[in-house]
């Protein structure tokens, strides 16, 4: 009985074998579980960078200094004569003009002087007319037989002593208008001004208390101290044509004043290897002071096709300056350069070519070999 059961069981696995067989043998039924796909690594996404184009063009060599402005004409103002100081015509800092009054000394003393010349002339001219007068008669006289040879001299005499002391009494007269004159200080030429050293009833002296300071304002000199090498550089332009000169206020950008006139010291200065070198410059709005910081720079030549790119694009390490460019496939490319003039926003460089795509923007974010997304920027390389 218990064989029977265990032979039927058998039966059955072989049965459903063969039909499981059968059906796989058929294609049918079976349930196909498609392979887990590998995990793919996301692609980077190119970063947009803006570029510009090289521009050629011929641009102005200039010579850049640190220079300081001076006066052309500055004079302490000293009284001529001893007096009181009676009035201040103009305040402190004052623009004046050539022969303005500026201060007044008690004139009395010196009018009293100038009157009393006056008198001892009139007094002289009347003894002198008697003495003419006198000396007119003694002539007849003589010539008639009347009146000796000898009183004839002796009128004539009289008459060219008095007038001697008349010629005396015209020096004094001058001498005393002078000196009522130095009682009136004027300016001896236009210009600002300083601050007064000699309050009202000051006594002051001859060549003794200045009174103020005056410093010519228009024109103006700017100082500055080239180099040997930039002296023969600068000689060698004047000799083409004159030089030009631009003056930059601190913290200007833009020329403020111009000149075309240099003048140079005539010697070099052996400690330092440089030469005074001065610009005379027009400062009519006076914007210009004695002693001022100012920048200066001459336009000595010019350098034509050179190629050009915005200062912004100039980066900076170890190994010098240098550009990032568009290579191939829109890969970075770093190339080092040699900066020459600028001019504006640009700057001339040596390193790169006329057809080179430069990166002025986002220089931080990439390196040589980083894939980006160039934007031409034309407006850019237009400046």
């Amino acid at each position: 009985m218990r064989k029977s059961k265990f032979a039927i069981g058998a039966a059955v696995v072989v049965a459903l074998a063969g039909a499981a067989l059968a059906l796989i043998e058929r294609g049918v039924g079976v349930i196909d579980v498609p392979a887990k796909a590998a995990p793919s690594t996301p692609t980077a996404a190119a970063l947009p960078v803006p570029v510009v184009g090289v521009v050629k063009k011929t641009v102005p060599i200039y010579l850049a200094y640190s220079a300081r402005t001076e006066s052309i004409q500055k004079v302490t103002l000293l009284a001529k004569v001893t007096g009181y100081v009676q009035l201040q015509e103009v305040p402190d800092g004052a623009d004046v003009k050539a022969g303005d009054l500026l201060y007044r000394i008690d004139p009395r003393d010196y009018q009293a002087v100038l009157d009393q010349a006056k008198a001892q002339a009139e007094r002289d001219k009347a003894a002198l007319d008697y003495a003419r007068a006198n000396r007119d008669r003694g002539t007849v006289l003589t010539s008639n037989g009347y009146l000796a040879k000898d009183s004839l001299d002796q009128r004539m005499s009289t008459v060219r002593q008095l007038e001697a002391s008349l010629a005396m009494d015209q020096a004094a007269i001058r001498t005393a208008e002078l000196n009522l004159g130095y009682t009136e200080i004027r300016a001896p030429f236009a210009g600002r001004l300083g601050r007064n050293l000699a309050p009202v009833g000051t006594l002051v002296a001859a060549a003794g208390v200045p009174l103020n300071t005056l410093v010519q304002l228009d024109p103006i000199y700017v100082t500055f101290d080239p180099s040997e090498a930039d002296l023969a550089r600068i000689e060698k332009a004047q000799v083409s044509g004159t030089v030009e000169a631009e003056v930059f206020l601190p913290g200007e950008s833009r020329a403020s004043h111009a000149t075309k006139l240099l003048t140079f010291d005539n010697v070099v200065d052996a400690a330092t290897g440089t030469i005074l070198t001065r610009a005379i410059i027009r400062n009519s709005d006076f914007m210009l002071l004695p002693g001022q910081y100012v920048r200066i720079r001459l336009r000595v030549g010019e350098q034509p096709d050179a190629l050009m790119v915005p200062q912004t694009a100039i980066g900076s390490s170890q190994l010098g300056k240098y550009v990032y460019v568009i290579g191939q496939d829109n890969k970075v490319e770093q190339h080092l350069v040699a900066l020459g003039p600028a001019d504006g926003d640009l700057i001339a460089v040596a390193g790169v070519a006329e057809s080179d795509q430069i990166v002025v923007g986002n220089l931080q974010k990439i390196g040589p070999g980083a894939v980006v997304q160039p934007i031409m920027k034309t407006a850019a390389a237009k400046q």
